[in-house]
């Protein structure tokens, strides 16, 4: 009898190759919704370190230079009340794609501007379109698989908050190199090589939200109301905004003034601030193991020491720059535990409770740039720092209330009757 030899091929799982696809493509994703989001979210931050130069450009004092933080600030929060509500009700890749490409154009038509009023208007429609960047977070968070959602948001957060941290060192250098105008010319390149990329990989989402666009502009409202997370929240990401503002909005001033930097110096000051980034994918983790209340006041207790750090030892530059780092960490940790919990609020509302909480962020942080700016020029650099640390010291006290009421109503629930 002859004697067949048979060969044994391994058995590949289909379903362990679909798995294995699809974690090869929401990494593919996860990477495109990073770069897009701190591509983007960039442009709000271009401003802060070229305000000397613009204020030479232009003709104009340092306080009223200051006022294109504050108006830009101010465009992306009225982007996010008007506009991000449309996350929850129109397709959101195109939605993303398209806004993008009136970016640009504002971008292209700052970037030759020939008098303040102009570039100050310019700027306005910067912040208004750069909403994507909150646009793509609740994305993110919808593709995600909901026990891992505070990795996955940590890890687009971390892009973003890259985005925020080297905006300033980026603009520096670049200006150093070909003047201020560059910064916008080459952000508007990178804004539609973005819009295309979205296109490209994103896969379609459209939200199930029957409302329209006046109804769901009116529930915005009803969140607010019923939703007292997202209150206390908003509120102290505000706060923590706000002293974030107050030191990047006036630092340029203070390092070219007290310690002589020139611009490409600058800098590279501001790259130690990138540092803030690593607080992104801890913090998604530590919300995730359930440690966000703890989390939450070491992250606000961080910005209080760092701005007293910054007005205290102003003189040295070592310090300043210790104080930048754990201002960075305090404020983007925080930012991440707290968006870890508002998203597990209601699934069905993302893009409008991000819509609430960035508002109210972006507003406090407009107001803290525009106060930073008219303090600098009246009193100097320490009033800025002691101002700074004020705000967290309010939210470090919203948070203790709401620990302490957390735990009086567990005591009451376990409590036998």
């Amino acid at each position: 009898m002859a004697v067949q030899d048979t060969v044994q091929h391994p058995v590949i799982d289909p379903l362990l190759e679909l798995d294995a696809s699809k974690a090869r493509s929401m990494r593919l994703i996860t990477l495109v919704l990073a770069i897009a989001c701190g591509a983007t979210v960039a442009n709000l931050y271009y401003c802060q370190p070229l305000l000397p130069l613009l204020s030479d450009t232009f003709g104009v004092s340092q306080g009223t230079a200051a006022v294109v933080v504050t108006l830009t600030q101010l465009g992306y929060a009225f982007g996010m009340l008007f506009l991000l509500p449309l996350g929850d009700l129109l397709e959101n890749r195109k939605f993303a794609s398209r806004t993008l490409l009136a970016t640009t154009v504002a971008l292209l038509i700052a970037a030759f501007a020939k008098d303040f009023a102009l570039f100050a208007g310019m700027s306005v429609l910067i912040g208004v379109t750069s909403v994507v960047a909150q646009i793509l977070i609740p994305f993110a968070a919808h593709l995600a698989p909901e026990a891992e959602r505070g990795r996955f948001v940590g890890r687009v957060m971390s892009g973003l908050l890259l985005g925020i941290l080297l905006a300033r060192t980026v603009a520096s250098l670049v200006a150093a190199q070909w003047g201020w105008r560059s910064v916008y010319v080459i952000s508007a390149v990178l804004m539609l090589a973005t819009s295309l990329a979205l296109v490209k990989v994103l896969p379609t989402h459209r939200p199930q939200t029957k409302a329209k666009y006046p109804q769901l502009l009116r529930s915005l409202g009803m969140l607010v109301r019923t939703e007292p997370a997202l209150r206390r929240r908003a509120a102290c990401q505000a706060l923590m905004f706000g002293t974030f503002s107050c030191f990047w909005t006036s630092i340029a001033y203070e390092l070219i003034d007290e310690h002589g930097f020139s611009q490409t110096a600058i800098g590279l000051f501001a790259l130690v601030g990138a540092a803030g980034a690593l607080a992104a994918p801890i913090a998604g983790r530590l919300a995730d193991h359930g440690h966000s209340v703890i989390g939450s006041g070491s992250a606000i207790a961080l910005a209080f020491i760092a701005m007293l750090l910054a007005g205290f030892g102003s003189a040295n530059i070592v310090v300043l720059a210790a104080a930048a780092v754990l201002l960075d960490l305090g404020v983007q940790g925080h930012q991440v535990f707290s968006q870890q919990e508002i998203y597990s609020l209601r699934g069905d509302a993302r893009a409008r409770i991000n819509t609430v909480f960035m508002t109210t962020v972006f507003i406090g942080g407009a107001i803290a740039s525009g106060l930073s700016g008219l303090l600098h020029e009246q009193y100097g650099w320490r009033t800025v720092a002691f101002f700074g640390a004020c705000l967290p010291l309010v939210a470090l006290s919203i948070w203790g209330v709401a620990t302490l009421r957390r735990r009086s109503s567990r005591r009451l629930v376990s409590s036998p009757r």
